[in-house]
């Protein structure tokens, strides 16, 4: 047994997928990458017998963050991520808003930004970052060393990897950092996106055209 239990909540019309993520032992939890549908998602959270401990963002655009700061406000967690070259987004949330058709969200600023080799805590459970520019110059990825999985954000998706057309997108970098950060995992890696489904390391490598 890894030790963190997940479930993968998909919200908005966006369909991105936001994580509810947990320790088995202290039923602690995390979400990561809350995008949108606070109740639904506070629902699951319930009904799962669960205490939110923390808010986990991988990148800061809006179809990712968007729950983050109602969810601030009405259970006062702290969050933690991405790297702190992504403020420009997260301070830029009333345009994303507004260039995306999504309803207006609620500020916030991340309690602790996240860079290369720290580690997130999830309950008893530790996740470790790095920092994979090139989606977004701020994005990290998370990896769960025991129960083989890495949480990647819109950095890399089964058969492609993320958009570099958004401001301070940079597609060599992505490709740097898919290779520096996530290729050298062991092949039996599974990684859970921000959009679609999961996949592996392997996977990828084999099959992924962007990759080869």
């Amino acid at each position: 047994m890894s030790g963190l239990g997940y479930r993968i909540c998909p919200v908005t019309p966006f369909v991105q997928n936001c994580s509810l993520i947990w320790c088995e032992t202290t039923r602690q939890a995390a979400f990561v990458d809350p995008g949108g549908e606070v109740d639904r998602l506070l629902g699951i959270l319930e009904k799962a017998d669960l205490t939110l401990e923390k808010i986990i963002l991988t990148h800061g655009h809006l179809d990712h963050v968007g729950a983050t700061g109602e969810m601030v406000e009405r259970l006062g967690v702290p969050v933690e991520g991405p790297h702190e070259d992504d403020l420009f987004w997260i301070e830029a949330l009333d345009e994303q808003s507004r260039y995306f058709n999504f309803p207006r969200v609620s500020a916030f600023l991340p309690n602790r930004w996240l860079h290369q080799g720290d580690e997130v805590t999830v309950g008893e459970q530790a996740l470790q970052v790095r920092h994979c520019p090139g989606h977004t110059p701020g994005h990290v990825v998370l990896i769960h060393e025991l129960s083989r999985r890495v949480w990647v954000g819109d950095v890399l998706f089964q058969g492609s990897i993320g958009r570099t057309d958004f401001p301070r997108g940079n597609h060599a970098q992505l490709l740097e950092s898919i290779r520096t950060q996530l290729l050298l995992l062991d092949d039996d890696f599974a990684f859970v996106p921000g959009h679609g489904p999961e996949s592996t390391i392997g996977h990828e490598k084999q099959h992924n055209p962007f990759l080869q």
